[in-house]
């Protein structure tokens, strides 16, 4: 779950949107502290409190008057409170007594930078049942103001819920927007998914007339075009393999019945070979992409092995050792390919090493995923400038090398794609030695 959300863009959208929103709240408030914060706003708030604080002592005056206090609290919507040697009185029976409030000093109107007003000489503040009260003395009398009422009871929502259950509420509709306008992409991955495994009579449908639309026609088109160019390819490939086998088969004929056979033998072997390359050819243009078709079947491993061995190297059986797990291995692969793979490997194993050197040696082995199979040989190895070049199309580490030893530089090449075409990969091991160890690793898929 974490990792779908990193991969989303509705998620990281949303994400800026809060990024963006906190830092504009927190500039915000950051500015109007400033401004409040400034001499000039300050000395004016604190002026204009303590003209309102002198404005109800002397309207109330000395002794308290009650009916002066009882017409403020027409006009204002507070309750007041007057407490002296000879009088107890409260426009609210309910009002508290003063033992109930806890009376002290306001971080709000202090002389520190972060308060809102400069310090009131004379006041103290307390709160009690979300009612603030404010306590003047004067002459031996105490002036205590409640706001709002002590009967308003505020009957709505909690500001801070309140803001909160917005916010998540608005955080929510911007998601569900968010997500429908993103929607699209789900449908152009899945499109360019079928596509991009060589389904290119796929196309995407149902997408809206805005920008995204517009990249999955953009898709659709693509996938059109690429259709063409590799039908064109293909087609134009077949037609050369096709005029070049015909040739050659005449030639090959016509070498039946030269009397001069050594040079009929010469020639014949450069037709076969001319013919081992244009077989070479049309099988990497097969699988030169990922849009080659696999037949894969579940194959035995040990079988397909020795199947290969009386095939292509009976008669070097001796020169070759295999190691096979102690359980039977089954593996969900195209089985003519590998063993294309397996022959190409060790057919160069053989051919660039001698019966002295020692056995090649195929190993197999398995891990929970996957089906590793090396080929190892003892012979001169290879250098690191012609590592470097392995699974190059023609690519011959000893230019020097005649036909006989050397052959077409095309079997590396077409193991790697085999390889590739599994979703696998070939490489060549670090030997301390000499020689050459190539690991093929494919997964064991089931079907």
């Amino acid at each position: 779950m974490p990792n779908r959300l990193a991969r989303s863009l509705s998620f990281r959208l949303l994400l800026i949107f809060i990024v963006l929103g906190g830092l504009f709240v927190f500039g915000t408030f950051k500015a109007i502290q400033r401004f409040y914060n400034s001499d000039q706003i300050r000395g004016l708030i604190s002026g204009h409190l303590s003209l309102h604080v002198n404005y109800v002592r002397e309207d109330i005056g000395v002794p308290p008057r009650i009916d002066r206090a009882i017409e403020i609290t027409k006009k204002v919507p507070v309750d007041i409170r007057i407490l002296g040697p000879d009088v107890d009185w409260a426009s609210d029976p309910a009002f508290p007594r003063l033992e109930q409030l806890n009376f002290a000093s306001s971080p709000r109107f202090s002389d520190d930078p972060g308060a809102w007003a400069d310090e009131l000489q004379g006041i103290d503040f307390a709160n009690l049942d979300n009612h603030d009260f404010l306590r003047m003395r004067q002459s031996g009398y105490e002036i205590v103001v409640s706001t709002p009422r002590i009967s308003d009871v505020s009957d709505g929502p909690a500001l801070v819920p309140l803001i909160l259950g917005l916010g998540l509420s608005f955080l929510l509709l911007a998601y569900a927007a968010v997500t429908w306008l993103f929607r699209p992409i789900r449908t152009i991955r899945e499109g360019a998914e079928h596509i991009g495994h060589g389904n290119f009579d796929f196309r995407i449908l149902k997408v809206r007339r805005d920008q995204l639309g517009d990249l999955a026609t953009d898709i659709n088109r693509m996938a059109s075009d690429v259709e063409s160019m590799l039908d064109a390819k293909r087609a134009l490939l077949l037609g050369i393999s096709h005029e070049l086998r015909t040739p050659l088969s005449r030639m090959r004929l016509t070498l039946e019945f030269l009397d001069d056979k050594d040079n009929a033998e010469s020639l014949k072997a450069e037709i076969v070979e001319m013919e081992k390359i244009v077989v070479s050819l049309l099988e990497a243009e097969r699988l030169n992409s990922r849009h080659a078709q696999l037949s894969k079947t579940n194959v035995l491993v040990s079988g397909l092995i020795k199947k290969l061995l009386d095939d292509f190297f009976s008669r070097e059986a001796d020169r070759i050792g295999v190691t096979l797990p102690a359980e039977p291995v089954s593996a969900y692969i195209d089985e003519a390919r590998i063993a294309l793979l397996l022959k190409n490997l060790i057919g160069n194993a053989l051919r660039y090493s001698n019966r002295e050197d020692g056995l090649v040696e195929l190993t197999i082995s398995t891990t929970d995923h996957e089906l590793a199979m090396t080929v190892t040989d003892h012979g001169p190895g290879l250098s690191k400038d012609q590592a470097e070049h392995i699974g190059e199309p023609f690519y011959r580490s000893d230019a020097s090398r005649t036909r006989e030893s050397g052959g077409t530089g095309l079997g590396l090449y077409l193991a790697t794609l085999v390889a590739d075409a599994h979703g696998g990969s070939l490489k060549l091991l670090d030997t301390d030695d000499h020689g050459a160890s190539f690991e093929v690793r494919i997964p064991l898929m089931t079907p």
